[in-house]
């Protein structure tokens, strides 16, 4: 055995990132941390919403991987959690009698988007991290994993993120590696039993915490046959490409198309207007012979070639990153519901509103990693905003009186509505 993992019994920022912050591996142990970052019904709950499509087409979600021995399926076939079931629980007791006892994985990618409650929870617990050290360049991502597998699904290997487990029942095991204990020309190894030698292990319960570097190779394996379920956080630390933040400033990418192994020609929207074009190109850019794939991502480039355009993008890009907390994609945002002078908001704590100039004109504002456009001037979206920054809930007719005289109420209440739709005002009952 080649290394250790240090076990503490008390947690703090500060000190976590002083001893182990792309240093080494650590454990914390029956930790009561406040504000939780996961509770098991929240959990659940968003393991069902991660498998809503499945139930309206039968197929597995692109987000979500399921195993059976070594089997990955392609089909639900009802092995995914449903609301009957109601908790882990049931739907291991399900599953047992619906998989005689075979061992099973199922993995859910992008698993706070699924979840308003469990996101906001996640996102309170990691300020204090971010307070430290800084917002990750992209997105932290987090994913579910649950089962009774005898190892992860894709055997050892490395990320480019260090990784936070959360332990929530039953009990798994992590082996780690300093380093790459083969040497063929493979980047993961399902049958790594020669290596184990060189490896060393922590054991992780309800309640620990587990913390290891980007640099480290690791496979998850289960501590016992009972099913164990954890959710994993993801930092990304190596191997930022200049690439990730062309995507971003290019076009909005679908979340439900981010499976970790795409890129732009499969990932940005097509375009519904067809682009078209004589000769060599308009501007050189655009060619009726270019390959399908690459149609809708030169087209995007084509329109930022204008420096309003891409000003515009790269301050609605910087504002949905500031206020996502850390984490995306982010949970969609709900459909606007009117609201009337009598309804009475308050605004959400860890919901920070700010807001930049638009290039066209009036005010780019953003919450929850999702932004609007508001023909309100900035000084006007600043009195708004102050004037939600109380202990109780305000009402509606006293916010739209809040801004400049004379400005568009109707404008003010739209902005309310989008705001209350990204989750950053709620409405009192």
């Amino acid at each position: 055995m080649s290394g250790s993992v240090a076990v503490e019994t008390e947690f703090s920022w500060g000190t976590f990132v002083e001893r182990y912050w792309d240093r080494s591996p650590v454990l914390f142990r029956s930790l009561s941390l406040s504000p939780a970052p996961f509770a098991a019904g929240e959990v659940f709950r968003a393991a069902v919403d991660g498998s809503r499509s499945a139930r309206l087409d039968g197929r597995m979600p692109s987000h979500m991987q399921f195993m059976v021995e070594r089997v990955q399926r392609d089909i639900s076939d009802d092995l995914l959690p449903t609301r009957e079931d109601g908790s882990f629980d049931a739907y291991d007791a399900r599953l047992a009698a619906r998989l005689d006892g075979r061992r099973h994985a199922l993995v859910v990618n992008s698993f706070h988007t699924f979840d308003a409650a469990l996101w906001s929870r996640e996102r309170a617990f990691f300020a204090g991290l971010w307070d430290v050290v800084g917002l990750p360049l992209t997105g932290a991502i987090t994913t579910l994993f649950h089962g009774t597998y005898e190892h992860s699904p894709v055997g050892v290997h490395k990320d480019r993120f260090a990784t936070f487990m959360f332990g929530l029942r039953g009990r798994k095991r992590m082996r780690f590696w300093p380093r790459k204990p083969w040497n063929e020309p493979v980047s993961t190894k399902v049958d790594y039993a020669d290596h184990s030698g060189e490896s060393f292990t922590a054991d992780v319960g309800p309640g620990d915490l587990l913390y290891w570097p980007a640099d480290y190779y690791h496979v998850g394996e289960s501590a016992t046959a009972a099913p164990a379920t954890s959710v994993n956080v993801g930092v990304p630390r190596e191997e930022h490409h200049v690439g990730y933040e062309l995507e971003a400033l290019l076009a909005d990418l679908d979340p439900n198309r981010l499976t970790g192994r795409s890129s732009l020609d499969n990932l940005l929207p097509v375009h519904d207007v067809p682009l078209t074009a004589s000769g060599p190109g308009v501007d050189g850019l655009l060619s009726p012979t270019l390959p399908e794939g690459l149609t809708a991502p030169v087209g995007s480039l084509h329109a930022f070639a204008q420096p309003d355009r891409i000003a515009r993008r790269v301050t609605a890009v910087s504002l949905r990153r500031w206020t996502a907390g850390g984490f995306e994609p982010v949970p969609a945002a709900v459909p606007p519901r009117p609201l009337a002078g009598t309804d009475r908001l308050r605004a959400d704590r860890l919901a920070h509103i700010v807001w930049g100039s638009d290039s066209d004109g009036g005010t780019l504002c953003a919450a929850n990693g999702h932004h609007t456009r508001t023909p309100l001037e900035q000084r006007d979206v600043h009195q708004l905003t102050q004037a939600l920054a109380t202990t109780g809930p305000v009402a509606v007719a006293v916010l739209l009186g809040a801004v400049s005289p004379g400005v568009q109420r109707d404008a003010t209440r739209a902005l309310l509505q989008q705001l209350e739709s990204f989750g950053a005002l709620h409405r009192e009952p």
